[in-house]
């Protein structure tokens, strides 16, 4: 039953994207694994992360979760090495924004060229992975530039790099959704090409 592909799920803060991504890969696989970025560093977070496991957990889909805050190409290259098309397990990603900040945070202490230059390196190398691996994926992302400019230039790095994150994975998807008050449209069929 498993469908090959990748698929971004973008939208806003408490869109509905992880849920849609779920119910996505649990209606084109048999199980899944979910890939979760999140580290919990405050009782708030660790909230967030216990209301997605709980979700996962009673869905009674079979689920597989491998928790990958930083190392997120390579374990997606892992996964796929030496994998059928109908082997591969189906993989949801939340989120590649957390994701991004995990790896920015870490490169910080290098300066802003270097932290960039190693973005810059990371996406290339996850649009990589995505684009070679045998199954299908599903990405969750967040649009994080439709509001107000951040004060600080850490915010303001960590902003413009997630736009480039999400238009180069877009560009490497077969199908993009936005979801926006729980409704999910798939956007990248009705690109307007130039």
């Amino acid at each position: 039953m498993s469908q090959q592909g990748s698929v971004l799920v973008t939208g806003g803060a408490r869109s509905g994207k992880s849920s849609f991504a779920e119910k996505l890969c649990m209606k084109r696989a048999d199980s899944g694994m979910y890939v979760a970025t999140a580290q919990a560093y405050d009782d708030e977070m660790r909230e967030r992360i216990r209301i997605h496991q709980d979700r996962r957990h009673d869905s009674a889909y079979a689920w597989e979760t491998v928790e990958e805050p930083v190392a997120l190409p390579e374990l997606l290259d892992t996964l796929g090495e030496g994998e059928s098309r109908s082997n591969a397990p189906a993989v949801v990603v939340d989120c590649l924004t957390l994701w991004l900040s995990n790896v920015l945070l870490q490169a910080e202490p290098e300066g802003t060229a270097a932290m960039e230059e190693r973005l810059r390196l990371q996406i290339g190398r996850l649009a990589r992975a995505v684009q070679i691996y045998p199954g299908m994926i599903i990405l969750v992302t967040n649009e994080v530039g439709s509001g107000i400019v951040p004060e600080y230039p850490l915010g303001r790095i960590y902003r413009d790099w997630a736009g480039i994150m999400n238009q180069r994975l877009a560009e490497v998807c077969d199908e993009v959704f936005v979801v926006t008050a729980g409704i999910p449209m798939e956007i990248k069929s009705r690109e307007y090409l130039i």
